[in-house]
């Protein structure tokens, strides 16, 4: 099994436990509560770079990244630098995350919030926009296209943004005969957990441009932002770095506002 296939094996286990102790009829009707979802694509189609950035305790490739006691706190940082979204890894057994955490940032801030989970059936996005998600992520190669489709339009249904990742050409090609308005390019192969950040600058141009194209992944600094800027990202998802910096309200700040062609003065680091 490929590193994909593990996690997504897990993520059924315990989707089955949950579902097992809250039927689905029940999730539905916590619907009533929730804010009407905010919309991420004004920011995200601005001009200029925009930051998603990530809740992210521990991940397969690296391990422990960050305790994050408090995901609120951290989601304040963010929304203080800028961030035009704020994504909550909630997948438990290889990201150390939960849904209680997507609902302490959702309580915390007013930016529009993103569940990253490996979203396999309805029931999850249902969960997602009862906990406040305004966005949730949907992985081409975890996905056939029948349930790509289906889910794809069932977020929509529910208020939900979809956030459609893609990793080679023939995701990219699937994402965008989806009708995909906003398309993550990862870097990171999931299969073997290698990153090669020329994977955007490969797969950008197979997008139309009236799509919005998220660079995932390899972001550690100011120039790697430019680098995706340049080749046609609109904003970048980022979540060691920030998790790691002593200042991610300084770190997201920083990542904002590049547009194509801007001067890096420092390599890594300022503008």
């Amino acid at each position: 099994m490929t590193v994909l296939e593990q996690i997504i094996a897990g993520v059924r286990e315990d989707l089955a436990a949950r579902e097992a102790l809250r039927p689905l009829a029940d999730v539905r009707a916590a619907l009533a509560d929730v804010d009407a979802p905010l919309d991420p694509m004004p920011r995200l189609r601005a001009a200029e770079s925009s930051v998603i950035a990530e809740v992210k305790r521990s991940s397969p490739s690296k391990g422990h990244l960050a305790e994050i006691a408090d995901p609120a706190s951290l989601a304040r940082e963010y929304a203080a630098g800028g961030a035009a979204a704020i994504s909550v890894l909630t997948e438990q057994r290889r990201f150390s995350g939960s849904l209680a955490d997507l609902e302490a940032v959702r309580a915390a801030v007013d930016v529009p919030v993103l569940r990253k989970d490996f979203i396999v059936t309805s029931y999850q996005l249902v969960e997602a926009r009862a906990a406040g998600a305004d966005l949730a992520l949907l992985i081409v190669g975890a996905l056939d296209d029948d349930t790509l489709r289906r889910l794809h339009d069932e977020a929509r249904e529910l208020g939900l943004t979809p956030l459609i990742e893609v990793h080679d050409e023939a995701e990219t090609e699937r994402a965008v005969a989806l009708g995909a308005e906003l398309v993550g390019v990862n870097n990171r192969n999931l299969k073997t957990l290698e990153v090669d950040n020329d994977t955007f600058a490969r797969l950008a141009p197979l997008i139309p441009d009236d799509r919005v194209k998220v660079a995932e992944s390899g972001v550690f600094g100011v120039s790697d932002v430019q680098q995706f800027v340049d080749a046609g990202a609109r904003a970048v998802l980022v979540g060691e770095a920030l998790v790691k910096d002593g200042d991610p309200r300084a770190a997201v700040a920083a990542m904002t506002g590049l547009r194509a062609g801007d001067h890096i003065t420092a390599p890594g680091g300022n503008r």
